[in-house]
Formats: C-alpha cells, structure tokens, sequence
C-alpha cells in the first residue's frame, strides 16, 4: 500500500503540473514571444542606426569634398549643414569649418562669419575652434572688440593669442602684451607657436620671459 500511495501521490503532482502548464502556457508563451520580439526589435533598431550612421558619413564626406573643391551651393551651405547638424552636431561643425575656410580662401570672409555664426549645436570640444576661428575673422573685417567677446579662455593659448591680436588692433598695448605673456606662459619653448608670440610681445613693446632678468 505504501508504494501505491507513493505512486498515486507522483500521479497526483504529475497533474497538478499538467494543469499549471495548461493553465499557465499562454503566459508562458506569451512571455517568450515578448522576449523574442524585444530581441528582433533591439537588433533592428540596431542595424536602423547603422545604416542612419554610414549615411550620414557618406553625406559628411561628400559635402566636405565639395566644399574644399571651392563649390558652394545658391543658399551658401544652410541646408547641408543643417542636415549634418541634425543628425550629429560634431560633423556639422566639421563642415561649417571647411565651408568657411573655402569662403575666406574665395574672399568672402563675411558669408565666413555668417557660416561660423549661424550655428546652432557645436561639438563642446570644436567650441574654442569655432570662437578663435570667428574672431579671427571678425578681427580681419574690423571687428576686433565684437571678437573679444569670444575669447575669454584663460587656459587656451590659441585664444589668449587672438585676444592679444584684438587689443594691439584696438590700440590697448598693455592689454595685447598681457595676453601674449599669458599665451607664451602656457607654450612650449620648441613650440612654432611660441616664437610666433614672442614676436608679437616684442612688437606690442613687451619683453619676452626668458630675457627679463637680462634688462
């Protein structure tokens, strides 16, 4: 008797999980199903924003050849570059920067501005390119005191070297001279950039650094 309590007892729970499965099987199912579609869907979603991506790239590559082969579109370049722009900030601001080199090459540092100016989201780390590259233009056309107000990075010599450019063209000498040692304090010595420097501290009436203990 007590094997057929043991068998009645495994038929019984045999049942029980019979019925839990009938009873259950549509979630269960249901379960999978809903697994299998998030994986469908994650990799199409995927393979989507390659295909977005590569596009874009194409579009970046084509635009910035036609730009450096001097052609520029009837509307000057707004809409490939809001087009670039909107699908990646950083390819945008790539693009405005070759446009407006091709536009200052043509001498049209004007449509240069209206390019650097005109856009929107710039990549945080282009940002100081984009300022010292507006400036330099804005200089240029006679617009050094609109220029100072891009550069007010105490820590990037490349702008501390422009605004010293922008205070010897509106005639502040000791502002310029300040902004060079300032720039060369932050140069390598074997640094181009900082013979280039030196000169325009010597011809702003400063001394440069390493000849000071000498006067």
């Amino acid at each position: 008797m007590a094997i057929d309590d043991d068998l009645l007892n495994e038929h019984e729970q045999s049942e029980r999980v019979r019925n839990w499965v009938r009873n259950n099987a549509l979630g269960i199912f249901g379960g999978i199903a809903f697994g299998l579609a998030l994986i469908v869907g994650w990799q199409w979603w995927q393979g989507q924003q390659l295909k977005g991506q590569m596009a874009l790239n194409a579009r970046f590559d084509e635009t910035v050849r036609m730009y450096a082969s001097g052609a520029v579109p009837q509307d000057k370049g707004k809409a490939a570059l809001q087009a670039l722009a909107n699908g990646n900030p950083t390819l945008g601001t790539l693009a405005a920067l070759q446009l407006a080199r091709t536009q200052v090459d043509a001498e049209r540092a004007e449509d240069a501005i209206a390019t650097l100016r005109g856009l929107g989201k710039v990549d945080p780390d282009l940002q100081p390119v984009v300022h010292e590259r507006l400036a330099r233009l804005l200089i240029d056309t006679g617009k050094a005191r609109d220029a100072l107000a891009l550069l007010d990075d105490e820590r990037n010599p490349a702008m501390l070297d422009v605004r010293g450019d922008a205070q010897f063209v509106l005639g502040d000498r000791a502002k310029a001279r300040e902004a060079y040692l300032k720039a060369l304090a932050l140069v390598d010595v074997g640094d181009p950039q900082h013979q280039l420097l030196t000169m325009k501290l010597i011809e702003a009436g400063g001394t440069p650094p390493h000849t000071e203990d000498k006067t």
